[in-house]
Formats: C-alpha cells, structure tokens, sequence
C-alpha cells in the first residue's frame, strides 16, 4: 500500500508539474499508443485467442481496428479539442467576452473488463490522454495474457511517469479504490459497480459507469424475404458473433409477434450453420466462455426444467473447453433468471407478442438496457420507440454499429450506467470545461448595487427580459417603475 501510494504521489507531482498538459506531449502518447497497436498487432491477437477464443478477424474487427480508428480520430482533432472556444454573452454585458477552456481534471484511474481486454482498456485511455491526465489503466485478471501485454507493451510505449498499468485481481482493486482519484472511469457488472462508487463517495470522486444490462432486439414482420434475412443475419452477429454474447452491447433477448416467431426461428437456424458451421464448436468462429465460473453461471440459467423444455436449437455444452453451443429458446418463463438477469452468452430466448408495439411496454416496464435493436420499417412504431422507451442507445435494423461511431456518445442511462464516451466524447469525459469571462472597467450597472429601489428593480426586470426599449425609458425617465410586485413596494 506504501508503495502504491508513493507512486500515485510521484504521478500526481508529475502531472502537477504541466507536462501532461502540453499538445506535444499528448501527441507523443497517442502517437505511441498506435506504434503500440502496428507494431504489436499478431501479440494483441494471440493474447484474445488464449484467453477468450477470439478469432483474429473478430479480434481485429472489435478491438485493433476501432481502436486504430479512435487514435486517428483523436490525432486529427486534438488541437481543435484543447482549444478553448469563445461562449456568447447577453448582449446587455457590454464590453465583455468569454470562452469555455477544457481542463484535464488530474490523476484518473480506468478499471477495464475482460471481455474486450483492449477496446474497454485503451479507448477511455485514449480520451484521458488527450485531456491530458496522468492516467493508471487496471485491466481484468480474467484475461491474463491481454492483461500482461498490456502492462509490459505499454510501458515501452508511452510515458511511464504518467501512464501506469497495474495487473492483480480484487486485492489490488480493492487498494486502488482506497486512493483519492480525480475520475475513476469503471466498465464492468453493476455489482462490481456499486462497490467502486461507494469507495469513490468517500472522495467526492466523480465516476463513468459503462455496465450493460439486457439488451433487447426487436424484430417487425418484414415482408422482403432480403429484409428478413438481413435481419436475422445481423441479430446472429450481435448475438454469438460479439465474443459468443459475451458482451454488455450483445443483443440479450429477442421480441417478436406470435405468427411471425417460426419463420424467425428458422432463418435463425440457417444463419447459425452458415456462419459458425453444423459443428461450431470446431469451427473456430466462436469465442468460448472466459471461464468455468461463467461455464456454469450459463449452464445453470438452462438447468430450470422449464427453461431448457422452451430450448428450440442448441445447447451443448464442453465443460473442458469451455464451449457453448449457440442456442435458441422460445418463451422461456418470463418470472426466470434467464429473463430476469443479464445472459452474458451464446444463450438467446425469443419472447413472442400479440402485437409488435407491445414490446414498448415490455421493453418499459424493464430496467433501462444500454442499447435497443429495432427491426422494422414501420415509421410510425420507430417514432414511438424513440419517444416512449429509454436506453442508451437505439438502432435501428442493425446491432453493435452504434460502438464504432466516434461521432455518436457510447454509455448506458439508469442501471445499464452513466456518463459517455467515444471520440470527442471520451475528451470531453476526463475534462473539466472551464468557464472564462471577462469584463471591462469601462461601463457598470449601478441598478445592480443596494441600496434597493422599486426603480431598480424594474431596471433589472427589463434588463434580464433583454427589453432595451423599456430599459432606454426607465433611464430616460419616460417610464414609471411598475405597481404590480406589491411587496416591493411595501420594503
């Protein structure tokens, strides 16, 4: 504890000292984190094989390339985001001026997790470095060999005075929430989350919560044959081919009319064979499970009697492994823990309705989830959607392409989080904006002073309605102070 608390110490010296600060040297360390990603692309790959089964193409596709993205973004806009930018004032402020100055806000502290090891370590990283903070990046224990290249490659890369990674499991967690943190930026479970926002409470310290929750698909009846399996295609892939479910943006359950569920499930079958093959567990196109703990949290979600009696496709399962076949169930007890928490799997239940537009109450009468998938052409249903549901974000006929816009904000609303990221959003996250205003000597408002008089008060009044009319008269004389505030009057 001594020794992490003397080198927080050394950080917070260091960025105190306004070398985090410059442009240059926020333009070294993004510049150093992409030579990190280039030059150690086939080791960043290898690691998301041993520990997930990430296939490379996957493992670039979710991780390598958003993140090449992320930085090139980040390069060609830094000098436009440190800037400061003039703010308007009231046109009564005569001889003033103001701008809003974005500040990096001190020593911040990133708790990553496991699932996409890279993205969900260096994409916050990304946006507290070009803020300009001293940063301490702690990356899941369930993901080693991500975890270990990380701490050593990073170091050779950036700037270790000021960017640290730190391995260990919840020992050192727990030690690192015992620290006073100007941000704590978390991605992980809500239970995970409620502890570090009690040790963050302590501090005052502010938090990003990234947590994820069920994430439901909606599916209209389309009447184009390409429509459908377009959508079926894409709800395969935001299902088992997002690390096999094993994400908080993957689709978690699907709603679908009575009529229209066989013909979903069918196109669902097919897909499934086409992409991850009649034997997917030697395909080599499926992440496994992380570990025997979640191999069995999974596992027991389909133990319940009537849970694995609504099991349409799949379910096999490789203990030794650690592979789960992808499965489909149909109306799986609404009152069980497959509906009632969050899968994190290659498990999918479709629920069916009587109409479409009763998923907006369904998907209402729910904890907020991080994202909605809607499927459908319905113009009138998407405008309801919009209006009547809450989540972190909504897409519509297409799943997970919301994460790769650097130009929309990423993050959750109530139990699925707060606070935002991605492109200039994850700037903006690890920044103070600062407000600057400036006035002259010049002119002056004496009305604004006491002794207080029916006379300035009503200077005030036209003053803050911006009625320059009114207010020539009040000065000129020409127009009586107003009758109506009695209690002005009666002072």
């Amino acid at each position: 504890m001594q020794t992490l608390a003397r080198d927080l110490n050394n950080m917070r010296e260091y960025y105190e000292s306004g070398k985090t600060k410059k442009a240059s040297w926020r333009e070294s360390q993004l510049k150093g984190l992409r030579r990190f990603l280039m030059e150690k692309e086939e080791d960043i790959l290898k690691a998301l094989m041993q520990d997930i089964g990430k296939h490379q193409i996957e493992a670039f596709r979710d991780e390598v390339g958003t993140l090449m993205k992320s930085l090139n973004t980040a390069l060609r806009f830094l000098k436009d985001w440190i800037s400061g930018k003039k703010a308007k004032l009231p046109q009564i402020a005569l001889l003033s001026s103001a701008e809003i100055v974005p500040e990096p806000l001190g020593l911040v502290l990133i708790l990553s997790s496991w699932n996409f090891p890279f993205g969900l370590s260096l994409e916050p990283l990304i946006g507290a470095v070009a803020a300009g903070n001293a940063v301490i990046l702690k990356p899941s224990e369930l993901s080693p060999s991500c975890s270990s290249l990380l701490a050593t490659g990073l170091a050779t890369y950036l700037d270790d005075k000021a960017i640290k990674v730190i391995q260990g499991g919840p020992h050192e967690s727990e030690q690192l929430l015992q620290q006073r943190w100007d941000k704590i930026f978390f991605t992980g479970s809500a239970r995970v989350g409620r502890i570090v926002m009690s040790a963050a409470a302590k501090h005052l310290t502010p938090v990003t919560m990234e947590l994820g929750g069920k994430c439901p698909a909606v599916v209209d009846s389309l009447s184009s044959s390409w429509d459908i399996e377009a959508a079926v295609k894409r709800i395969m892939v935001g299902k088992y081919g997002t690390c096999a479910g094993q994400a908080c943006i993957a689709i978690d359950y699907v709603l679908v009319e009575k009529g229209y569920c066989s013909t979903v499930v069918q196109l669902m079958k097919v897909w499934i064979k086409k992409m991850f093959g009649e034997n997917p567990k030697h395909s080599n196109t499926i992440a496994r499970i992380v570990n025997k703990h979640h191999f069995f949290r999974l596992k027991n979600l389909l133990a319940d009697q009537e849970v694995n009696k609504s099991a349409v496709y799949g379910g096999s399962m490789d203990e030794e492994n650690l592979f789960i076949e992808p499965t489909i169930l149909v109306n799986p007890p609404l009152e069980a823990a497959i509906m009632a928490e969050e899968i994190f799997g290659p498990l999918l239940p479709i629920i069916t309705l009587e109409k479409i537009e009763d998923s907006i109450k369904f998907i209402s009468s729910r904890p907020k989830p991080l994202a909605i998938y809607a499927f459908t052409k319905n113009k009138t249903l998407q405008r309801r959607m919009v209006s009547e549901t809450s989540s972190g974000s909504l897409t519509f006929n297409d799943a997970i392409i919301q994460y790769v816009a650097d130009s929309l904000p990423f993050g959750g609303v109530g139990e699925s989080g707060f606070g935002m990221y991605h492109g200039k959003f994850s700037f903006d996250t690890f920044s103070h904006h600062k407000a600057i205003a400036r006035r002259s000597f010049l002119t002056d408002f004496w009305y604004r002073y006491p002794p207080w008089t029916l006379n300035k008060f009503q200077l005030l009044e036209v003053s803050y309605n911006l009625d320059y009319l009114g207010l020539l008269l009040v000065l000129l004389g020409l127009k009586r102070p107003s009758q109506r505030r009695s209690y002005f009057a009666s002072s």
